[in-house]
């Protein structure tokens, strides 16, 4: 598969900013233009929503962890709901990002 292009995570309102990770000056989305400070805090509304896990593909993925709605990340279940966790994983590797991408290809939203 091909090199992931990587954005900026920074939200403003839940809206994502649309420019390269990296980036310099103010976050975008659309017409939307936020400074740092005005960011969304990095831990994830849909932390502690009700969950169950995720379809899961021949191999196993997302290895019962529970999708969620809000990030699309796949995250851990505790107790019929999702863990704590940010919008976003700074260390997600290209190879991760493939095989969540792949799942969505398949399952859909």
């Amino acid at each position: 598969m091909s090199e992931v292009m990587k954005f900026c995570q920074s939200r403003n309102a839940s809206r994502r900013c649309t420019r390269a990770l990296g980036h310099p000056g103010l976050h975008k989305h659309r017409m939307i233009m936020w400074v740092d400070a005005a960011a969304d805090p990095p831990r994830c509304a849909g932390s502690a929503a009700p969950s169950v896990p995720a379809s899961t593909m021949a191999d196993g993925y997302p290895d019962g962890r529970g999708r969620c709605v809000l990030c699309h990340r796949f995250v851990e279940i505790t107790g019929n709901v999702l863990a704590e966790h940010n919008t976003f994983d700074p260390a997600e590797t290209t190879d991760a990002y493939n095989r969540r991408r792949e799942w969505f290809n398949t399952n859909g939203f």
